[in-house]
C-alpha cells in the first residue's frame, strides 16, 4: 500500500476523488496509526509519520467513500498525569464525517480492569466498538437556499427525528424514524399548515447508547450523549451506515428548504460520551485526554458542570477549533440554518466561573459563517452559577425559562404572579433590553422535551417516571403544573373540559407574546407520556408521537393561534413597547395600555396584589414605532387581550377611550376557540364575561 506525506490540514478523512487524506490532532501520543478495517474483521495498518504542530497526517491512495477507519493511540497510559493511551483500543475519528456501527458494551471498550480500575486494559475494543467512515463530500443541492427567516417571522417546531416520523401512517415502514421520512410530503405538509417556519431538531449528532442503559433494557431517546460532532447519527438513516447518512441528511434539509423550513440542531457542545474516569474509551479520552477535558486538581478526576461525567476543556484552542470546525461544517456542508446549544452556560466556563465573554463567545462572535445562522443557548447548566437566563452576549437568544415558569403559574392560580406574566408576554425587557437585544432574543415556550407535554402539564401534579427505572427518583420535582383535579386518566367531564380549555391557554398566549414561540412536537395533538417528565431513556411509544386519524379541535386551534400570529405584526414586535404614544404616527393612545377587569388602568397597587390573577392589555396597532424593510410605516389591527385566570367567571369592561367597536377572534372558553373573524361583536363599555380560566381577544380593524 502506498503512502504519501499528506496534509496536516483539514483535520479528519478528506477524499478528493483519487484517495484519502487523515489528520489528526494528539500532543499526548508517542506514535499514532490509521487502522483500516476490512468486512472480514481484519485491519490494515498505516503508522502517521508525519507531524506538524501536533498533527499527524498522511495521505492513502485508493481509499474511497465507505471505507471504515479507526486510531490507535500509542502512548503513556499514567491516569495520575491525566493521560489515557492505550493502542489496544480503537478509536474514533474526532472530525469522523459519519460513524459506523455502535457501541457493543464489555470490558474490551474500557481503558481498565472492572475489577480493578488501576490496571490498564489491552483487550482489543475494536470487534466492539464504532468505526469513522470515510464520506464522498460531493452532493447535488440544485438551487438549494438557505429560507433566512427573520426571528420575528419565526415559529419553531422542537422534533425529534424518530419521534415525530416513528408512528405516521402515511409513511412507510422504511422511512419511520429515519432522516428521511422528515423529508416525506405528509410530515412536510403537516409543518406547513401549521405555519411553522423551523423544524429544531434533538441531537442528530453521532450519540452513544450508554452502558447503564442497555444493560436495563433501554436507550438514550434523547440523545444528548455526542460522540461525533460532526456525524449524522446512524441509526437515523434508512439507506445504510457507510456515509449513506450523510446524503440521506442532505435531502432532508433540502426538502425542508423547499418548503421554506429552516433547520436549527440541538447541539451537545459541552460534553462526550466517555463519561468519567470510569466511562470507556472511544475516542478524544484515548487521543490526547487533558487536551479535551476539563480535568480536576487530581488529573485523574474530570470536572463536571453538566451531570454527565465530562466537560470540555473550553479554554484549550483545540476543543475550540473542534467546535468551530464542527459549527462552520454544519452550515457549510449539511446547510443548517442554526443551532441551539444544549447546557450552553457550560461553554462559557473558560475557568470555573461562568464567563460572559469567554473564547468561545468571542470565536462565534466574529466568525464570518457561525455568527450569520440561528444561535440559540439554552442558559444553564448544572454548576455553580450555571442559570444565566439574560446574560449571554447580544448575538444569542435563549430558551426563556423564566417565561415557561411564568405563564405556568398564572394559569394554575399561584399568587403574585401577574407582574411577572406582564414582562414575560411582552418580551421580557428586564432580561434582554440592557445588553442592547430586542423582545427577538427571548425564546418563549410552555413546554419543551425536557419535562411534562402539555397534556400532562394539565394532568398530572407529580412526575411518574417509573419506566425508568430510577424509583422516580430522576426529573424535575417541581413542575410547576396543576390536574385540574384528578391525577392523571379520566372520563369527568367537567375536568376533561377545563384540561381543554387551559391547553388553549397555553396555546394562546404562547402565540400572543412577543418574542419568538416555540411549539413542542405533538402538543398540537395533546401527546401524552402517561406522566413521565424524564422520557430520555424511552425509545418507544410513550415518547413516538401517537397521529390522530384525523384533525382534532386542538390541531385547529393551534394552527388558528399560530396564523393569527403571523398575520399580525403588533403580536410579533422587533422592538420592546415603550409605554406611550409612538412619535410620528398621529395616534394618541400609547402604544399598550393594561387595565383591571373593570377597564380602568392598572395601579401599582393592582399589580401588587397578592390575588391579582386578571387584566387586559390593550396592543395598539397604530403604534408600532419600527418601520417595515424599506423604511415604510407599519400599521396593523389593535387587540384587547383578556386573561381570566382565577377559579370563578369574570366581568371584562371594554375599556371606552381605545376604540368603539371590537369582534372577538379568540376565546378558549369555547371548545374550537372561536376562529379568527367570526366571534361576535362587542362595543366600548360593554361587559364581557369570561368563564374561570380562560382568555379572550378582541380585535379592531387598523383606522
Amino acid at each position: 500500500m502506498q503512502v504519501w506525506p499528506g496534509e496536516a490540514y483539514p483535520l479528519g478523512a478528506t477524499y478528493d476523488g483519487a484517495g484519502t487524506n487523515f489528520a489528526v490532532f494528539t500532543e499526548a501520543a508517542d506514535r499514532v496509526e490509521l487502522c483500516l478495517l476490512h468486512d472480514d474483521g481484519s485491519e490494515t495498518a498505516v503508522e502517521l509519520r508525519e507531524s506538524d504542530a501536533f498533527v499527524r497526517h498522511a495521505y492513502v491512495p485508493g481509499v474511497m467513500p465507505g471505507q471504515r477507519y479507526g486510531f490507535r493511540v500509542h502512548g503513556p497510559y499514567d491516569p495520575g498525569r491525566g493521560l489515557r493511551c492505550n493502542s489496544a483500543k480503537l478509536l474514533l475519528d474526532p472530525y469522523a464525517k459519519a460513524v459506523s456501527g455502535s457501541v457493543r458494551w464489555g470490558e474490551e471498550v474500557y481503558g481498565y480492569h472492572f475489577g480493578a480500575p488501576e490496571r490498564r486494559n489491552d483487550l482489543d475494543s475494536a470487534p466492539h466498538t464504532m468505526t469513522s467512515v470515510v464520506i464522498n463530500p460531493y452532493f447535488d443541492w440544485g438551487d438549494d437556499r438557505p429560507p433566512r427567516t427573520e426571528y420575528h417571522h419565526t415559529v419553531i417546531y422542537e422534533a425529534h427525528v424518530k419521534g415525530l416520523t416513528m408512528r405516521h401512517p402515511e409513511l412507510p415502514e422504511e422511512l419511520r424514524g429515519t432522516y428521511a421520512g422528515l423529508a416525506h410530503p405528509a410530515v412536510i405538509e403537516h409543518l406547513t399548515k401549521l405555519g411553522v417556519t423551523a423544524l429544531e431538531l434533538m441531537p442528530v449528532h453521532q450519540f452513544v447508547n450508554d452502558h447503564r442503559l442497555v444493560d436495563m433494557g433501554l436507550n438514550n431517546y434523547w440523545g444528548y450523549n455526542t460522540i461525533g460532532f460532526f456525524a449524522p447519527h446512524n441509526a437515523y438513516a434508512s439507506w445504510g451506515d457507510r456515509g449513506q447518512q450523510v446524503l440521506e441528511f442532505k435531502s432532508a434539509v433540502r426538502a425542508l428548504h423547499e418548503a421554506g423550513i429552516e433547520v436549527i440542531l440541538d447541539v451537545v457542545y459541552n460534553h462526550t460520551a466517555e463519561g468519567n474516569h470510569l466511562g470507556p474509551t472511544l475516542s478524544f479520552k484515548g487521543i490526547d485526554n487533558p487536551s479535551y477535558y476539563r480535568l480536576a486538581d487530581d488529573p485523574r478526576y474530570y470536572m463536571d458542570t453538566t451531570g454527565t461525567g465530562n466537560s470540555l476543556l473550553m479554554r484549550s484552542p483545540h476543543v475550540l477549533q473542534l467546535i468551530m470546525d464542527s459549527l462552520r461544517y454544519w452550515v457549510t456542508e449539511m446547510h443548517v440554518d442554526g443551532f441551539r446549544f444544549d447546557l450552553a452556560a457550560t461553554l462559557a466556563r473558560q475557568f470555573h466561573e461562568v464567563d460572559r465573554l469567554s473564547s468561545f463567545f468571542d470565536l462565534v462572535q466574529q466568525d464570518p459563517v457561525v455568527s450569520q445562522v440561528k444561535l440559540i443557548a439554552e442558559p444553564w447548566d448544572v454548576g455553580e452559577g450555571g442559570y444565566q437566563v439574560g446574560n449571554f452576549p447580544p448575538l444569542w437568544t435563549e430558551w426563556n425559562g423564566k417565561y415557561r415558569d411564568t405563564v405556568r403559574d398564572l394559569w394554575r392560580g399561584e399568587p403574585r404572579a401577574l407582574a411577572e406574566f406582564a414582562s414575560r408576554l411582552t418580551g421580557s425587557s428586564d432580561l434582554y433590553q440592557d445588553d442592547g437585544r430586542r423582545p427577538l432574543a427571548s425564546i418563549n415556550f410552555v413546554t419543551c422535551h425536557d419535562g411534562f407535554t402539555l397534556h400532562d402539564l394539565v394532568a398530572y401534579n407529580d412526575k411518574h417516571n417509573d419506566a425508568n427505572g430510577e424509583d422516580n427518583r430522576d426529573g424535575e420535582s417541581h413542575n410547576r403544573s396543576w390536574n385540574c383535579g384528578v391525577e392523571g386518566d379520566t372520563d369527568d367531564p367537567g375536568v376533561l373540559r377545563l384540561r381543554a380549555r387551559q391547553m388553549r391557554n397555553f396555546i394562546a398566549t404562547l402565540m400572543l407574546s412577543q418574542g419568538v414561540p416555540m411549539i413542542s412536537h405533538g402538543d398540537e395533538f395533546a401527546r401524552t407520556q402517561r406522566g413521565n417528565n424524564n422520557a430520555y431513556c424511552q425509545d418507544n411509544e410513550l415518547s413516538w408521537i401517537d397521529w390522530p386519524a384525523e384533525d382534532g379541535e386542538l390541531l385547529e386551534f393551534t394552527r388558528a393561534m399560530v396564523w393569527l400570529r403571523r398575520d399580525h405584526p403588533v403580536l410579533r414586535r422587533r422592538r420592546f413597547f415603550h409605554g406611550r404614544p409612538v412619535e410620528g404616527t398621529h395616534d394618541e393612545l400609547s402604544d399598550i395600555a393594561w387595565f383591571t377587569p373593570e377597564g380602568a388602568e392598572m395601579t401599582q397597587r393592582d399589580w401588587d396584589s397578592a390575588q391579582a390573577s386578571a387584566l387586559t392589555v390593550f396592543l395598539n396597532g397604530n403604534a408600532i414605532s419600527e418601520p417595515g424593510p424599506r423604511g415604510e410605516r407599519i400599521t396593523d389591527d389593535s387587540f384587547l387581550l383578556m386573561f381570566n385566570a382565577s377559579p370563578g367567571p369574570l366581568d371584562f369592561v371594554v375599556p371606552v377611550d381605545h376604540g368603539r367597536q371590537w369582534q372577538v377572534v379568540v376565546d378558549t372558553a369555547r371548545p374550537d376557540g372561536v376562529e379568527p373573524g367570526t366571534g361576535e361583536k362587542v362595543a366600548a363599555g360593554d361587559r364581557v364575561t369570561l368563564p374561570d380560566r380562560s382568555l379572550t381577544v378582541l380585535r379592531r380593524p387598523a383606522e
